[in-house]
């Protein structure tokens, strides 16, 4: 049985797929990589099996997706990753440390752009806290698999399933922030600018905390 699963939502990223994949499956024998799949169009699926990677089908949105991945998943913990986000390089032995203790049960990573880029790195150390407002999926998500399924997985939402995770994680125990950092794309913010897109995931956010639905929000974010 594998202890570590690492779960790939996608959608259409068969130019980053493989290169996410291959870097999950060099970490180790311990490591078993999903991609859970929201119906590309693309050839994302047969790039990711060519990786290494099993691929399972999903209805499109990262929660349903993210619950797909868990369900075909055999390890004992789950890290739940974007395509476009990079593990350290010691992140099992920074897991198996981290992990040892019975009272972690959620954690997520330090961010960081791949970009010099002064607004983004400023913003990105902001989020090294672990508050309703700085803790996303772009961070990574390593979560024991009993804990996760007792708190239901990830509501079906297209969006904001990952703060939703955290805050139903919050009510129990709390979200360890642990010593290493996450590289993620900054794709989004240099085709939209970076202010302009923070201002916006910000503008976002707000609506969620005042109740919006995530499908209405997740249908204006496209």
């Amino acid at each position: 049985m594998k202890k570590y699963t690492i779960i790939i939502p996608t959608l259409n990223e068969e130019l980053i797929i493989a290169e996410a994949v291959q870097a999950a499956v060099g970490l180790g024998p311990q490591v078993e990589v999903i991609v859970a799949d929201g119906g590309s169009q693309d050839r994302t699926v047969a790039v990711a099996e060519a990786a290494g990677a099993t691929v399972v089908a999903a209805p499109r949105g990262r929660g349903p997706q993210c619950n797909a991945g868990a369900a075909a998943a055999h390890g004992a913990i789950l890290i739940f990753l974007h395509a476009d986000t990079r593990l350290p390089d010691d992140v099992i032995g920074l897991l198996e440390t981290w992990f040892s203790a019975p009272r972690v049960q959620i954690a997520k990573f330090r961010l960081s752009f791949d970009v010099d880029d002064w607004v983004l790195d400023l913003a990105a150390k902001c989020m090294w806290y672990d508050t309703r407002l700085t803790s996303y999926g772009d961070q990574g998500i390593v979560i024991r698999r009993t804990f996760f399924e007792a708190l239901g997985g990830f509501p079906a939402w297209p969006l904001f399933e990952d703060v939703r995770l955290f805050e139903r994680a919050r009510e129990r125990t709390s979200v360890v922030v642990l010593p290493a950092r996450v590289v993620t794309s900054a794709r989004r913010f240099q085709a939209n600018g970076a202010i302009p897109q923070l201002v916006r995931d910000l503008g976002l956010w707000i609506e969620y905390v005042a109740g919006v639905s995530p499908f209405e929000i997740a249908a204006r974010y496209k």
